[in-house]
């Protein structure tokens, strides 16, 4: 499929060479493009739902405010790339490479992020809410003020990442390693934290109200919220 955007013409079809692209605000809806060279490309404000970008190359891309909604992007390379505000829910997004990537106020909601690398990428306020992550890489990530309501972080690694005022209400962070995180005034009401390792991790603040901690194990450096007892670990 030929396409002119911005006064210049595109071949968009799967494996093409489109690095350095400028696609920003193309409409390009349910379009085959896995395996595709994406990287550096302008997709600002692209209409990108329902397109198969399985496996493609979108290392540093730029796709702020872009809807991806229900778009397969699993084991795609996005390091580095910019989606602050984009639409991504419901997308494919297992196994891929988000790290480093700007994912600021995106909307997650229920995406499937399972096994995905998202070293220190930057979520802050974004919508995660009934997202699979489970197994996923958070290591160093910025996730504080997201909302992350009946996600799905079971086995996830959280080392050292800011989670401060992230709403876990009703989250899975059962056997999730959270080595030296920043759960600092999160709300953890009724979460599952089940065999999760809260060691050197910073609860200050934090609302444990009916949060299920069987078998966690934390040690001298933990942090708890004030008058709190922890179970013994």
């Amino acid at each position: 499929m030929k396409i002119i955007v911005n006064g210049k013409e595109y071949t968009i079809e799967p494996d093409a060479d489109l690095s350095g692209a400028n696609l920003s605000e193309a409409d390009l809806r349910s379009t085959k493009l896995w395996n595709a060279d994406l990287s550096g490309a302008n997709l600002s404000n692209t209409n990108l739902s329902n397109a198969n970008l399985g496996e493609a190359n979108l290392g540093e891309a730029k796709l702020s405010n872009a809807e991806l909604y229900r778009a397969d992007l699993s084991v795609a390379d996005l390091r580095k790339a910019h989606l602050e505000g984009a639409d991504l829910r419901r997308a494919n997004l297992r196994y891929a490479s988000l790290s480093g990537a700007n994912l600021s106020g995106a909307n997650l909601w229920r995406t499937k992020l399972n096994d995905a690398r998202l070293q220190g990428a930057n979520l802050s306020d974004a919508n995660l809410s009934d997202a699979k992550l489970s197994g996923a890489d958070l290591n160093g990530a910025k996730l504080s003020g997201a909302k992350l309501w009946n996600a799905d972080l079971s086995g996830a690694y959280v080392i050292e990442a800011d989670l401060s005022d992230a709403k876990l209400d009703g989250a899975d962070l059962r056997s999730a390693t959270l080595w030296n995180a920043n759960l600092s005034h999160s709300n953890l009401w009724r979460t599952k934290l089940n065999g999760a390792n809260l060691s050197g991790a910073n609860l200050s603040g934090a609302n444990l109200s009916e949060a299920n901690l069987t078998n966690i194990e934390y040690d001298d450096e933990t942090i708890w919220p004030e008058g709190f007892k922890p179970p013994m670990s």
